[in-house]
């Protein structure tokens, strides 16, 4: 048996090394009308002898391609010079891959093939960063997840916790709106935290990815209701040439995808996705059993050369219950048991992008809706009865949108505008006890319960214009955009969210130095969580308190310079300033540091006096070739700090002050490429336990925890934060099949960050230790370090077909 395996293992090795070759076809057209651009050069970038030519209709095709990852270049007089993403050939089946041109006056003598991988954003030159899909497949640490691929990028802050918080130059959770081909999906992660942007693990399946877009500042004026970034993630098409498709097997899911043509002018892409999780978890005997399930698709249909229609949804269910079997449960455990509750959530978008083509632009309509649905609940002691009811949860938003985008490409000027619509309705049934203690009542629970709803409607308007100047030197974008609703007369006028964009970008020497400028006001509508919160008697109670629009000022001045197509070096330096943030009551501190735990965030007291501002800089090295490697280097110098009560800046939670990240990665022969991430981030800031008063019976079994000293809040730092990842992917190419799989070891130095919990004492039959105190019944408290951090290895299969 041994020596029929080591035959089958040389076969399967051997057999990948075999002249094995793909294809690469598609279409050239003009990306402003369509039309179909013919005698365009088009070449493998590294293989400047192999490609070929557009034909009469914009057709190519390219026979004897090497399997793995590619990337072409395209050239034609009187347009810009085109570098595609990385993309995957394989030759179980024919690469599809259309390659849009931007018209340019130019001269023959003027053209000259230079493969960029870097390439510049004329309209947005500063803040913007892109992640091609060999990056996001092959980042080390990652597991295939956008959310911590883009966690590697310039002013991204990571964390030692297992969470995906987006947390971009110092803003919160909260700040950030994601686009799935135009589509904005208000939650990227499974088990989201409402009213923020934070979860365990992405919704996103990368199998349908082809870029992602990080916008920093600088956001397109189509664009709105963002304080910190934007993401757009760009997937691809179905192939319409064939069925095909990939399974693939993770360290927690399961994946099918599968795509091919539906007519001879459509196709589609559908996945589905199923976790493990609930089975590992309970035989390492973790508290809490995790389940979550997610799909994603895609239809495409050309019209005509001048219509299309793409339909895209994705959604996801996810489930967490509690692990109440553990026999003789450690003190993690038991603080697990203790504060967490369980947990049902699902969520859905659907959406429609229609584009119709002119002869000088385009115009896009977008509709779509979204929905989601969250449910908690949880009992002292886990004990499912009445009495012991500590918090009961649900709630649901609903959007419905319609957005229409103008565009017109006049070669020198290029034109932006639209207006969009939205219906949005919100409910939450909420019933919580609260631990109350004053001079009046010194020790009692007061019980929240409403149930409100909520329906709004929002509308916006938009437009930008670009310009070049001095032979395409100068580069000037200028923008407004404002929001309303009908909400309150806080935010029913237009005017009043006024908000203005202006990008400069000058090259002191063409295609190598640049010096960039952007300066802007964004507007962001609180959470619904704060905009539905009511009081028993169901008041809208943040409504009272005047919430309103929350404003940032981004100031950005950065320079650039491009050694070679390949290689990039830049300097950022941002500032922003913050106005009318939501301020809690109860806790006495801006709401931009919250959002960083599981549940919901904002349904609480507000008002909107807290100001802010986070600044400093950001260097990137950047380098597709350096002695072989592909390096990216980022440092960024960051300060978040927010008003309390009395008006004094204090630091926020995401104040890191250094975040470094360095990721190398190099392909050998053979398909075998390793790679490498090391990232740094300073101490976080964090708040002490007020041990006086979850010492409290009354207190602690209001909410099964402690509560925070925010007389102290964030008075504490964390120790700094280290992490080295490393990952081996190897590939084995076939005449029908492909196999592709990867070993990641996250965390190999096995740093954990200290951060101390909270338990109570108990005793040998597990009852909780008391004592009486000045009159008053306490619970005897220790704290437990909370050790965020192991190695963690993963394995990965993939099979394309």
């Amino acid at each position: 048996m041994q020596k029929h395996f080591i035959t089958f293992l040389f076969l399967l090795i051997g057999g990948s090394l075999f002249s094995q070759t793909g294809t690469i076809k598609g279409r050239v057209f003009n990306h402003k009308n369509n039309e179909p651009v013919p005698f365009v050069n088009i070449i493998i970038d590294g293989k400047p002898t192999q490609g070929a030519t557009s034909d009469i209709e914009g057709k190519y095709i390219i026979n004897k391609v090497t399997p793995g990852y590619a990337r072409l270049v395209a050239t034609s007089v009187g347009f810009k010079k085109f570098t595609s993403n990385d993309f995957l050939v394989t030759n179980s089946k024919t690469t599809d891959l259309d390659i849009g041109l931007d018209e340019q006056v130019t001269t023959l003598a003027q053209v000259e093939i230079k493969p960029n991988v870097v390439e510049r954003n004329e309209e947005v030159p500063v803040s913007l960063q892109k992640l091609t899909i060999q990056e996001i497949e092959r980042s080390p640490g990652s597991n295939r997840d956008i959310s911590k691929v883009i966690q590697s990028l310039p002013g991204v802050a990571s964390s030692p916790s297992f969470r995906n918080d987006v947390i971009v130059r110092g803003g919160g959770p909260g700040e950030n709106r994601f686009y799935l081909d135009g589509v904005e999906i208000p939650y990227l992660n499974h088990f989201s935290t409402q009213g923020s942007s934070g979860g365990p693990v992405g919704i996103i399946n990368v199998d349908f990815i082809r870029e992602v877009q990080l916008y920093s500042s600088a956001f397109p004026t189509t664009r709105g209701n963002a304080l910190s970034s934007v993401m757009e993630l760009r997937q691809v098409d179905g192939n319409r040439e064939k069925f095909g498709g990939r399974v693939s097997v993770g360290s927690s899911d399961f994946a099918l995808t599968l795509n091919g043509p539906v007519t001879k002018n459509s196709s589609m892409i559908f996945s589905v996705r199923r976790s493990y999780l609930q089975l590992l978890f309970s035989a390492l005997k973790l508290p809490f059993l995790p389940t979550y399930s997610d799909y994603q698709f895609k239809y495409k249909i050309d019209f005509d050369k001048r219509n299309q229609l793409s339909v895209i949804s994705i959604g996801a269910l996810d489930k967490n219950k509690l692990n109440t079997g553990i026999s003789n449960p450690d003190g993690f455990q038991k603080y697990i048991l203790q504060s967490l509750p369980v947990n049902d959530q699902w969520s859905y978008v659907f959406g429609l992008v229609y584009r119709h083509f002119r002869a000088k632009g385009y115009d896009t309509w977008v509709l779509s809706r979204n929905m989601l649905n969250n449910d908690q609940i949880k009992y002292t002691n886990n004990v499912e009865v009445p009495d012991s009811l500590q918090f009961k949860y649900n709630s649901q938003e609903i959007e419905n949108k319609l957005r229409y985008e103008g565009l017109t490409d006049l070669v020198k000027w290029k034109i932006t505008y639209g207006a969009g619509l939205e219906y949005a309705r919100y409910t939450n049934k909420t019933f919580q006890k609260v631990y109350i203690a004053d001079s009046v009542v010194p020790d009692s629970i007061f019980t929240l319960n409403y149930n409100s709803r909520l329906e709004m409607w929002k509308w916006n308007v938009f437009a930008q214009v670009n310009r070049a100047f001095f032979n395409d030197r100068l580069n000037l974008n200028l923008g407004i955009r404002m929001d309303a609703n009908n909400y309150s007369a806080n935010m029913n006028n237009l005017l009043k969210q006024f908000s203005p964009r202006f990008s400069a970008s000058y090259a002191f020497v063409p295609d190598k130095f640049f010096l960039n400028f952007n300066i802007g006001r964004y507007y962001q509508l609180p959470a619904y969580t704060s905009l539905g919160f009511r009081s028993n008697s169901g008041i809208l109670v943040n409504e009272a308190l005047g919430i309103k629009y929350i404003s940032a000022d981004h100031v950005v001045l950065g320079l650039e310079y491009q050694p070679k197509p390949n290689a990039k070096i830049s300097l950022e330096g941002f500032y922003k300033y913050y106005r009318n943030y939501p301020f809690s009551i109860k806790d006495s501190v801006a709401l931009a540091s919250k959002g960083s735990d599981f549940g919901s965030v904002g349904d609480e007291p507000l008002l909107p006096i807290s100001k802010g501002r986070a600044y400093g800089f950001e260097v990137l090295l950047r380098n597709a070739d350096l002695y072989k490697f592909n390096v990216i280097m980022t440092y960024t110098f960051v300060r978040s700090e927010f008003t309390n009560y009395a008006g004094v800046y204090i630091p926020s939670a995401w104040d890191n002050r250094h975040l470094i990240n360095v990721t190398v990665g190099r392909k050998f022969k053979h398909n075998w490429e390793i790679g490498a991430k090391w990232r740094y981030a300073g101490g976080q800031p964090y708040t002490p336990w007020d041990m006086e008063k979850s010492g409290l019976v009354t207190a602690w079994d209001a909410q099964g925890k402690g509560y925070l000293n925010y007389s102290k809040f964030n008075t504490l730092r964390l120790t700094s934060f280290n992490q080295l990842d490393i990952r081996v992917d190897k590939g084995f190419f076939f005449k029908k099949w492909s196999l592709m799989f990867y070993l990641d070891i996250q965390n190999v130095l096995n740093f954990q960050a200290q951060q101390p919990d909270l338990l109570v004492n108990t005793q040998e039959d597990g009852s909780m230790v008391t004592y009486v105190e000045n009159g008053q019944k306490r619970y005897k408290l220790r704290t437990i370090k909370n050790s965020a951090g192991t190695v963690l290895p993963a394995i990965g299969i993939m099979v394309d077909f």
